[in-house]
């Protein structure tokens, strides 16, 4: 994107047809700490699920009316975040200053959540989750939106957006890594230490320091060159009237549609699962905490193989159609191995289990690294159509409608979650009594929650998608008509 306004004064239109603004590897590099922030929020979901309902003993259907509460509200702010960044005018560009006021409040707020006060009536805990969750979602947001934005702006090549986002995405996965090494071998490690709360708040906060120096790095290393994208020509309307109409403009794109209702389905039966991880892993495959960190890491590398792979495979075929083969990986690996579990097939627990675990954590991974490299790239893609059809940007609003439908993978997979735990009649103190042994009709019960349900949403998320139609060549007619509409505004 932004191709006219950073070429000279001087060049013609048939330049700004030819050449496509690609950010330097420095920019780049450092982009990919902003990552840490989404990657840090989204990865402390499942803890925090099991911390409040097993370990604290609040009630799931407490913990899921919490949760919703907060993706309500989210939902509320997200369109107001990337409106207000789409309007900003300033040295450090449109992007980084909103960035700038999320990031500390975001690390204040994570830390809290982790740190209720100790003999909280469960009405003043549900509380204290509502509204530091809340917190958590609205800051988050505000330093997530425009980071996504920022992104998608960076260039307007068709392939080079792949590879923005796979940079992204390693970031993400190595954050995921270190997250995972430090809760499992370091906070949580040894015999029930996930069923201990005093390991929670220590926990928080250091994720929470780690996601604000990230975040200031990021804004460090990006400002120059986001200051030289182009910023709003003429003062911008207010923001309700500039909502209302950006709002009333991205519903009439039907591939904003699409992507944001199949991103929608697909993140919350990514939550679904990802909530109830901790639960099936400690109550059914009766893993130790120092192992269940296997199988993260052999999830992570399933991601890893599939993001240098996803932008290669992108010469060869459509967006879409890669975003199909991922889904089809993904259903595979939430269904063979727990519908041989629930049939009674095989019930393997322990070591035993984990021969059969990381297997379907490497494809599920594999299928996640694809959508989650090509749907980024194509809601910049459709942004390019937005301009086209109506003659403005909104990426802000894109990718307030992209982040809001990521971030239900936290708050819709953690509301299911909670109301599934009460209606399998969980034993709410489970979680404080190690090496407890659960009923084999929860066990049944977790499992079809924690994937089969799941399976099925991504089946109606990949049937949501198939309206999608900006393909390779659509798109490279879009962006030489852009080219030169905007060297025809630098020249006027």
């Amino acid at each position: 994107m932004a191709v006219a306004e950073s070429l000279a004064g001087s060049a013609g239109a048939s330049t700004a047809q030819s050449v496509a603004v690609k950010p330097p590897i420095g920019v780049k590099l450092a982009y990919c700490f902003g990552q840490v922030v989404e990657s840090s929020y989204l990865g402390i979901a499942g803890f925090i699920f099991f911390y409040y309902t097993a370990v604290l003993g609040l009630s799931g259907t407490l913990v899921g009316t919490a949760l919703a509460i907060a993706m309500a509200l989210d939902g509320a702010f997200d369109p107001l975040i990337g409106s207000w960044s789409d309007g900003v005018r300033s040295k450090l560009g449109r992007r980084v200053p909103v960035m700038l006021v999320g990031a500390p409040l975001a690390m204040v707020t994570m830390g809290l959540l982790f740190s209720p006060p100790p003999g909280l009536a469960p009405f003043l805990m549900f509380g204290w989750l509502a509204l530091t969750k809340v917190g958590v979602r609205a800051f988050a947001s505000m330093y997530n939106i425009p980071y996504f934005a920022l992104g998608g702006e960076m260039s307007d090549d068709y392939l080079e957006r792949s590879r923005i986002v796979s940079y992204r995405l390693i970031a993400g996965i190595v954050t995921g890594v270190i997250l995972t090494a430090l809760a499992y071998s370091v906070f949580f490690a040894g015999v029930g230490g996930l069923q201990k709360p005093d390991h929670y708040p220590a926990f928080g906060w250091t994720i929470a320091s780690i996601m604000l120096v990230c975040a200031l790095i990021c804004c460090a290393g990006v400002w120059r060159f986001a200051a030289n994208l182009p910023q709003p020509r003429t003062h911008p309307d207010p923001m309700l009237k500039r909502l209302v109409h950006g709002v009333s403009e991205i519903v009439r794109n039907k591939s904003f549609l699409s992507l944001f209702f199949s991103i929608l389905i697909f993140s919350s039966a990514a939550g679904i699962s990802s909530a109830l991880n901790n639960h099936v892993y400690v109550f059914v495959w009766k893993i130790r905490p120092e192992t269940i960190q296997i199988l993260a890491y052999a999830l992570l590398f399933g991601i890893l193989v599939g993001t240098p792979l996803t932008p290669f495979l992108l010469r060869f075929v459509e967006k879409k159609t890669a975003v199909g083969a991922g889904f089809a990986l993904v259903m595979l690996a939430w269904m063979i191995l727990p519908i041989l579990r629930v049939t009674g097939l095989v019930r393997p627990t322990g070591a035993d289990a984990l021969a059969w675990l990381i297997p379907m954590c490497l494809i599920l991974g594999f299928g996640c690294g694809i959508i989650f490299i090509a749907y980024p790239s194509m809601m910049a893609d459709a942004a390019d159509e937005h301009e086209d059809l109506f003659g403005s940007r909104r990426e802000g609003l894109y990718f307030a409608g992209l982040g809001f439908a990521q971030k239900a993978a936290a708050g819709v997979g953690q509301m299911v979650g909670g109301f599934a735990l009460d209606l399998m009649h969980f034993p709410r103190d489970a979680g404080r009594q190690i090496g407890v042994e659960v009923a084999e009709s929860i066990q049944v019960h977790l499992i079809a929650y924690w994937a089969l349900l799941p399976a099925a949403l991504s089946l109606l998320g990949a049937l949501v998608f198939i309206p999608y139609n900006v393909n390779r060549e659509r798109h490279a007619e879009i962006t030489a008509r852009l080219r030169v509409k905007r060297a025809r505004e630098q020249g006027a």
